[in-house]
């Protein structure tokens, strides 16, 4: 009883919806600020500073000795972020890869993965230390120049943010997902970063436009080309969101005999090599790419893509505007400069702000630095006034040392100095004796003084402070001479005029085959009749039609859809072909009751139940793989019929045998519908329809293989919807026009 008492008095009620709400809100402020977004004044996220800081504190300087990645690893894990080893070492990784960050932060030996998309080696086999950027942003963190916190285990203290001498966020870029946000932030040339922050403190209301003047665009460590319009440009600086079109940079390689190959020496930032390889294989196998014969991997250290074309007659700049199309040659990198700022608050800020953001954080930087110097001097100039006391009146000291129990408190009276003095006199070495001469205790304190002097004058003037600014960020130029200059290329987008990509496709001609069962397949050349061909087992040939490599291929189902296909895409005769319904939406109940390649002309088309219509050709072809729908049928109606027209006259038959023959003007023409009765019917379906020209008369195959031609059709004439008359003695069962 006692207990239930007691656990309704620790029982706090509340909705489960205000209690989950509670919980991600919670979650979700603790991602946005502590794992995804960066600050905008070092740039980096919280696992990124500290693992800089365990690389300071082990003393990775990139001028001295290697450590192994397991050992910087396991001090951040242990000492500042308590989660997952993988996590923290593929931080690492990245800021070592030469390839993700322009300006990179760490210094790997060892195989820390390459741009095929391959992983690094275990922690245990590679080494680490810091790069000359990585000691810019940590540069005199030990000068009181930002604020600590307490790690998670209350044990010892890591910083909130890093001094950060270089303009990291938009040097190395950022790229992250948070809770209902995230970033993307390209990478920048510092040379133009630095450009743009010296005209900021020079003119603190420049716009927008201006600092773009100077920032050109991203500069991404993979090159490229960038043929973003320049307007587009500014407007995502301005917004702090927008995109950038980037390229592949390629160049034609001559060869012998007037032939010719493309060579891709820069791809897109973050495409995999050979992702990339893989895709472009993958649609050259589809034919998709039918103006390319062959692409392979020659790279080394740098890379070489060599593209070959089929014809040499093709023009190098359709291949790759069809490239750029349809593969990662071409890729968009987004822009969403969201941040956290110092209240630790999110937003997206523009280019100049989040440039002026830094320079404020620098400025911060300076006066803390400052001020942590002045309190340095101050106490030396307290201790050395007690020094100069000490040489005057060294053998009182001396006296006063060896004979008074308590000579810290005779030496504060009788020379009347303060504690400080005193003890700094007291803990002196024998040894030092000899250095206290008085010039030279003279001159250090005169420097000092007037070091004293400047840095009050430097914090009291908030124009001087902007001068030492300035001059450090112009010095920064001289720390990334080698590094700095831009891999990307601006260019203006190409102007290739349009063209249509079936120029690319040799002619050739072709045997399309489609089975009973609805797999499809194109062989090369005109197959004739006598040649046997495989199928699966139950299966057998349904269409077999000669065809060009750059027809389009017409289907037409018998729900009364038409769907084209480029004759090249259809799969290559291995095997059996593929199901139709890969190449198009089809139904497993819907048959194909035709198949042609397209030409410009009229065909008839029409229902189990005797409708249907003339159509242009013009009007069938589909956009889509789902088709276009022309003949409407409901129910367990079904397009029965697609022929073109060939006369001046249509002859129907029905499986009641009656057959009926009239002029073909007398069927309307229409894009689509359900049609108008071509043959009526009591008991019975349409079979067939065959056009022909009035003088000709109709013809059709007897047993024993003989052709009969009947040109008096004088019994079977009739009007559109009529019902016919019993068929000609001989006349084929079923029904049919052979």
């Amino acid at each position: 009883m006692e207990n239930t008492e007691l656990n309704k008095e620790n029982i706090d009620y509340t909705s489960f919806s205000k209690a989950i709400s509670e919980r991600y809100l919670s979650y979700a402020l603790s991602t946005i600020t502590s794992r995804s977004l960066p600050d905008v004044r070092d740039g980096l996220k919280p696992v990124h500073r500290r693992v800089l800081y365990a690389m300071m504190q082990l003393k990775l300087n990139h001028n001295l000795g290697f450590k192994k990645s397991a050992r910087v690893v396991g001090d951040v894990m242990g000492k500042f972020h308590p989660h997952g080893d993988a996590a923290i070492y593929d931080s690492m990784v990245r800021m070592a890869q030469e390839f993700a960050l322009r300006y990179p932060l760490v210094d790997g030996q060892g195989n820390f993965g390459n741009i095929d998309g391959d992983n690094a080696a275990a922690m245990r086999y590679t080494e680490a230390r810091m790069t000359k950027a990585a000691e810019l942003l940590l540069s005199e963190i030990d000068k009181d120049t930002v604020d600590f916190r307490v790690t998670y285990d209350d044990e010892g203290q890591e910083p909130v943010v890093l001094p950060s001498a270089f303009p990291n966020l938009l040097a190395n870029g950022s790229q992250g997902i948070a809770v209902g946000m995230a970033t993307s932030i390209p990478p920048h040339n510092i040379h133009e970063l630095i450009d743009a922050l010296l005209h900021l403190i020079k003119f603190p209301n420049a716009t927008n436009q201006t600092i773009s003047n100077f920032v050109k665009g991203p500069d991404f460590p993979t090159g490229g080309v960038l043929v973003e319009p320049i307007e587009s440009i500014q407007q995502a600086y301005r917004d702090g969101k927008g995109g950038f079109k980037l390229r592949a940079k390629w160049f034609v390689e001559k060869l012998k005999g007037g032939q010719w190959q493309i060579i891709v020496n820069e791809i897109p930032y973050q495409v995999q090599k050979s992702r990339l390889l893989e895709k472009i294989a993958e649609l050259m196998e589809n034919k998709s790419l039918p103006m390319l014969s062959d692409i392979r991997d020659e790279s080394t250290e740098n890379i070489r893509l060599v593209i070959e074309p089929k014809s040499r007659n093709f023009l190098p700049e359709m291949v790759m505007e069809t490239l750029f199309k349809k593969t990662d040659l071409e890729t968009r990198i987004s822009l969403n400069l969201n941040v956290i700022d110092e209240k630790n608050v999110p937003g997206v800020k523009s280019l100049k702000d989040a440039l002026k953001c830094w320079l404020d954080h620098r400025q911060i930087i300076l006066q803390r630095k400052s001020k942590f110097r002045l309190s340095q001097i101050e106490k030396r100039i307290n201790i050395l006034n007690g020094y100069i006391t000490v040489y005057l009146n060294l053998d009182k000291v001396i006296e006063i040392i060896r004979e008074e129990e308590k000579p810290k408190e005779v030496l504060i009276s009788f020379f009347s100095i303060n504690e400080i003095q005193a003890n700094a006199i007291l803990d002196m070495r024998l040894r030092s004796l000899r250095k206290l001469e008085e010039i030279e205790l003279k001159k250090e304190l005169s420097d000092l003084e007037s070091e004293l002097n400047s840095l009050k004058g430097l914090l009291d003037n908030n124009n001087e402070q902007w001068k030492q600014i300035y001059a450090d960020i112009k010095s920064l130029k001289k720390e990334f001479t080698d590094i700095g200059i831009r891999r990307t290329v601006i260019e203006d987008l190409p102007n290739v005029d349009d063209f249509d990509e079936d120029q690319f496709i040799v002619k050739e001609p072709i045997t399309i085959i489609l089975s009973h069962q609805g797999w499809v397949r194109s062989q090369k050349s005109h197959l004739s009749d006598e040649i046997e061909l495989k199928y699966r087992e139950g299966d057998k040939e349904k269409f077999k039609v000669h065809a060009f490599s750059t027809d389009k291929i017409i289907f037409f189902a018998d729900n009364g859809r038409f769907f084209s296909v480029a004759a090249n895409k259809l799969p290559s005769g291995r095997g059996f072909g593929e199901p139709i319904s890969l190449t198009i939406d089809l139904k497993a109940d819907v048959k194909i009751i035709a198949c042609f390649p397209f030409f410009d002309g009229f065909l008839i088309v029409a229902s189990e139940k005797g409708h249907g219509f003339k159509i242009s050709t013009k009007n069938i072809m589909a956009q889509t793989k789902s088709g276009k729908q022309v003949i409407n049928v409901k129910g367990d109606n079904k397009a029965k019929i697609c022929k073109k027209i060939e006369g001046d006259t249509i002859a129907i038959v029905g499986n009641n045998r009656k057959l009926v023959v009239y002029s073909i003007d007398e069927v309307p023409e229409l894009n689509k519908g359900k049609g108008v009765i071509l043959q009526r019917y009591k008991d019975g379906t349409l079979s067939d329809i065959t056009t022909f020209n009035e003088g000709e008369g109709i013809s059709w195959q007897l047993n024993g293989g003989r052709q009969r031609i009947e040109k008096d059709l004088l019994t079977w004439q009739g009007k559109r919807g009529g019902s016919g008359r019993m068929v000609p003695n001989g006349f084929p069962r079923p029904p049919i026009f052979r």
